[in-house]
This record gives C-alpha cells, sequence and structure tokens, in this order.
C-alpha cells in the first residue's frame, strides 16, 4: 500500500503529468505518418540547428520524432514511470527545441533571447524545460515509494 505521502505527491503531478504526456502524445502521432514533403520540412528546420541530422532520410528523420515524442509522452503518462526519470525526458527534449531556438536564425531578436513573431513557437517551449525540472526535482526530493528506489543512491549522494 502507498503511503500518503506518496499519493499526495502522484496527485500534485497528475495535472503536470498528463497535460504535458498528453500534448507529446498528440505532436508524436501526428508526425507518425508525416508525407515526404512534411518529413522534409521537418527535417530541414532541424538540420539548420543541428546539421548531422541531414544525413537521415527525411522520412526516417520524421519517424524518430514521432517516437521520440511518443516515448516521452508515455514517460510522462505512466504513473510507473517515476519523477525523475519522466523529468529527465522531458527537459533533454525540451534542451534540443530550445537548442533550435537559440541556433536558428530569425527566432530571435538581434543581440537578444527576446523571441521574433516567427522564434515565439520555440520560444514558449521554456515551458517544457520547467516541467522537467519541476518533476525532477519532485522525484528526487518525494517520496519514497517502489517507483522511486532506484533512485536512492542519488538521494543519498545529494543529501551530503
Amino acid at each position: 500500500m502507498a503511503s500518503g505521502s506518496a499519493w499526495r505527491s502522484a496527485a500534485r503531478q497528475l495535472p503536470l503529468r498528463l497535460t504535458v504526456g498528453a500534448f507529446f502524445l498528440n505532436s508524436g502521432l501526428s508526425k507518425r505518418d508525416a508525407d515526404q514533403a512534411t518529413a522534409e520540412r521537418l527535417q530541414q528546420f532541424a538540420t539548420a540547428a543541428y546539421p548531422f541530422l541531414g544525413k537521415l532520410d527525411a522520412q526516417k528523420f520524421a519517424r524518430l520524432l514521432s517516437t521520440g515524442e511518443i516515448a516521452v509522452a508515455a514517460a510522462l503518462l505512466l504513473p510507473v514511470v517515476p519523477a525523475a526519470v519522466a523529468g529527465a525526458a522531458l527537459s533533454a527534449f525540451s534542451c534540443g527545441t530550445l537548442g533550435l531556438y537559440l541556433r536558428t536564425p530569425g527566432m530571435r531578436q538581434e543581440g537578444s533571447l527576446r523571441p521574433t513573431e516567427q522564434g515565439t513557437v520555440l520560444a514558449k517551449d521554456v515551458w517544457m524545460l520547467g516541467a522537467g525540472i519541476s518533476l525532477i526535482a519532485e522525484g528526487i526530493t518525494g517520496h519514497r515509494g517502489p517507483a522511486t528506489t532506484a533512485l536512492g543512491p542519488w538521494r543519498r549522494m545529494l543529501r551530503r
């Protein structure tokens, strides 16, 4: 039986995990069967910031992106995935999108982090990083239920 603290922790995480997870699931599923033109557009945009992605076939790139988004969604939506693990997946993905924002010309006002009108689409994804970091913090400092026992050594190390 889970402790009261475990239930409170799960209740605190539920709105964040459900909303962000549903967002990612929808995004990943919508890219799942991308046509050639859509796949090429996605890859071209990503390649501007991450040139190594240009080596992939556009359809393969779209499938990998879709799979990555669905994997992040699964980590968020499945309650057996520890908060810190789900948060790490979300944070990693958001760092990728923020990298696109920072590296793609025309996304930011010159000499500033402030987005241009075109950049707002990516700049707003900073919320994903905040949500991911919140889940990591919750997982590290939260309940000690069975889903988080693998994090025990990390917790002990952080307390020192």
